[in-house]
């Protein structure tokens, strides 16, 4: 065995590096200077996130005879869920500086960056026996995490509902991938294409198709797969429930992009599209009707990042280098808004444990810069313009209707009806925040300076995307060149 090949996969050496730093800095450290973990973990990753984007430090390569490859758009949407990681770990610093987490702080990151490592390996894999351990490795700590705050109920009762449905779901998963296996006798994606191409209309390729879909479909909360999203997502700690809702289902997203397109691309249109076409209507439209129920804003946001889901399909669907880059462009965007939602959720259930929608009602009077942050981040995420997620919505929507089917447009179209559907509940928590004439229940506090300054982040990310074109425009160069 060549050990060189290893040199390929730099992010992943990187991302190990940190992590080294972070678990050795947690176990010999001295107790009194354990506080600093948190921050000695930001500093490490942000220079890591930042050496991401210098060209030509992650070079492109294939290893292990084809079974890890990173191109251009690979290392590129790796880059995109760095910066919403980097974002979720300075959002965690208040949270785990608190009295019940304070001792397990390591813990926390060092489980953070395994989960990040295994969706570094989904997201390279050409081949299901990689795929499935980077699926692994990024599911399993992702249940502890879900169980990190292990004295309240809620949380023990999410991760309970997170491994079984992980357990549930990678055994669906593995039973679609050994029908493909009886059908091409191999693998690895590129021969499993070649292979299933003469079984276009096998009833056992569509079954597997199923099978594979409805594993990925958990990962990414579509539905009918989507029952476990709003309990864990309320019950899990809220740094927690920000990285599910973007860093997980982002990875996800780019996953089930490889293997549709990589091993199933050539059976597209007799396959998998309608499918796909079916899961995308239900999706939106559900996580639209049950996001307009919910009073607790974590559910909320649960559901929102249901229908959010649904979006981010239109960019696998749309099978060109159009609907790549507007995908690639719609995670980093969604990163933004979400995170920004989620930041002020955490801000406020830091500081006076409120987590209900009715608590919003006229925030503004009491907190004009976390209402404001709330309102950018409600109106991109609606797609309002000129935010950017308006900009995310139609690219997404523009890669999608390339195709020129009379199908796509009916989709889209439908898509459209949903986004204008979406405008009543996302302008529900403006109402409350700006509109009522109760009086606040949230004592005025000063957050701290970690979620002041991820805010801000967020902040600047939903105004520039917004106004600057050249992002979109550069990662749609560079997938039609490595296309």
């Amino acid at each position: 065995m060549d050990y060189s090949q290893f040199l390929i996969m730099k992010q992943e050496i990187g991302l190990l590096a940190v992590f080294l730093i972070v678990f050795l800095a947690d176990t010999f450290l001295p107790r009194r200077e354990q506080g600093s973990i948190g921050v000695i973990s930001c500093i490490f990753f942000a220079a890591f996130t930042v050496l991401g984007f210098v060209p030509g430090v992650a070079g492109e390569g294939v290893a292990f005879s084809g079974m890890y490859e990173a191109t251009w758009p690979v290392i590129n949407i790796k880059n995109i869920l760095n910066v919403g990681v980097l974002i979720v770990m300075i959002q965690a610093l208040r949270w785990a500086d608190q009295d019940m987490v304070r001792i397990r702080r390591g813990e926390f990151y060092e489980l953070l960056l395994v989960t990040l490592l295994g969706m570094y390996f989904m997201i390279s894999a050409r081949h299901f026996l990689m795929f499935v351990i980077g699926l692994e490795t990024a599911s399993l700590p992702l249940a502890a995490m879900v169980a990190f705050d292990k004295h309240r109920y809620e949380s023990r009762e999410a991760a309970v509902k997170y491994i079984l449905t992980a357990v549930f779901s990678s055994a669906i998963f593995m039973m679609g991938i050994s029908y493909v296996y009886a059908l091409s006798g191999s693998l690895y994606f590129s021969d499993i294409a070649i292979a299933v191409w003469s079984e276009s209309h096998s009833a056992l390729l569509v079954c597997a198709l199923a099978f594979v879909i409805a594993g990925i479909g958990f990962k990414l909360s579509l539905v009918p797969f989507h029952l476990w999203t709003a309990d864990v997502y309320q019950g899990a700690p809220t740094p927690v429930t920000s990285y599910l809702s973007v860093i997980s289902k982002g990875a996800a997203a780019f996953a089930f992009l490889a293997v549709l397109w990589q091993a199933f691309g050539t059976v597209y249109p007799q396959a998998w599209e309608w499918m796909l076409y079916a899961l995308i209507i239900l999706t939106i439209t559900v996580g639209n009707l049950f996001a307009m129920r919910q009073k607790n804003m974590k559910r909320f946001l649960a559901f929102s990042s249901i229908s959010q889901a649904g979006y981010i399909m239109l960019g696998i669907i749309a099978f060109n280098p159009m609907g790549l880059a507007a995908l690639m462009f719609y995670v980093l965007v969604y990163i933004f808004s979400n995170l920004a939602a989620f930041g002020v959720i955490g801000a406020i259930e830091n500081a006076s444990g409120k987590v209900w929608m009715d608590d919003y009602r006229g925030l503004y009077r009491t907190h004009p810069r976390l209402a404001f942050t709330m309102m950018l981040a409600m109106f991109s995420l609606a797609g309002i313009p000129p935010f950017a997620g308006f900009f995310s919505k139609f690219f997404i929507f523009t890669g999608a209707i390339a195709q020129g089917t009379v199908a796509i447009y009916v989709l889209v179209l439908i898509a459209l009806i949903n986004t204008i559907i979406s405008l009543y509940y996302y302008l529900l928590v403006v109402k409350a925040m700006f509109i009522s004439q109760d009086d606040c229940v949230i004592a005025p506090f000063r957050s701290a300076c970690s979620e002041r300054f991820a805010l801000w982040v967020c902040v600047a990310g939903i105004v520039f995307l917004g106004i600057v074109s050249f992002v979109y425009n550069t990662l749609l160069e560079g997938t039609i060149m490595s296309f």
